[in-house]
């Protein structure tokens, strides 16, 4: 297991706002799982001493493929990650993959493993994002993705359109810092989180459409000869 560095910010369930909120690490030691100091949220300001529970670091090997080409090398996952074939993310170099194979530790080939069970990834070059979207409709979230190349901006405060209802994004979690307020690439983005929002239709005007043509609009071809 690999030990991670004390970061400044941590992102949890924060009670006075009943909701996921970052936090500003005001002081805390960080162990092989946990994070035990004193927190403030950004929020609402809520300071507490606690300590947070946080997913291990585990290094893997990896097979990387682009095209013809492959090399050996290595990156980190959570421990309560739950790799899947086809699931894509991103290398510890920056390199965006897509996984094709998992070698688990009993030396068996599967399409879905907990990641302490991970012995080896097989992955190839991808180059378009699948973005995790969180969508909040009071009584449920729905877990969905969107599909983004990496340059696609996503802005806190717009509307991402699916088949049945609009979202309003209120955050965007990076891999560095919770964005409520701006612009992020969609190749920084680990999660997008909204709020429901019903569809709305234009209704078009048929007799103001229509007032508005000339006759010439509703010219047919034997008028014209």
């Amino acid at each position: 297991m690999l030990k991670r560095e004390m970061p400044d910010t941590i992102f949890y369930e924060c009670p006075v706002c009943d909701d996921e909120t970052e936090h500003q690490i005001l002081k805390g030691r960080m162990g092989k799982a946990s994070i035990e100091g004193t927190f403030k949220c950004n929020g609402c300001g809520r300071v507490t001493s606690e300590t947070i529970k946080i997913p291990e670091l585990i290094e893997v090997p990896v097979v990387f493929s682009d095209g013809d080409v492959s090399e050996t090398t290595r990156t980190t996952i959570e421990s309560n990650d739950i790799i899947e074939e086809e699931d894509e993310f991103f290398l510890d170099d920056g390199r965006r993959v897509c996984v094709t194979h998992i070698d688990t530790v009993d030396g068996k080939l599967m399409k879905k493993a907990m990641a302490p069970n991970v012995r080896k990834l097989w992955v190839k070059q991808f180059d378009i994002l699948s973005v995790k979207v969180s969508v909040n409709d009071d009584d449920r979230t729905y877990a969905l993705r969107v599909e983004a190349e990496p340059d696609d901006e996503f802005v806190v405060g717009t509307q991402l359109s699916f088949e049945d209802f609009d979202c309003l994004i209120h955050a965007i979690k990076t891999k560095h810092s919770l964005v409520k307020k701006g612009v992020c690439e969609a190749r920084e983005i680990t999660r997008i989180y909204g709020k429901i929002r019903k569809k709305r239709y234009d209704v078009l005007d048929l007799d103001e459409e229509i007032e508005d043509r000339d006759d010439e609009d509703f010219l047919f071809e034997d008028d014209e000869q």
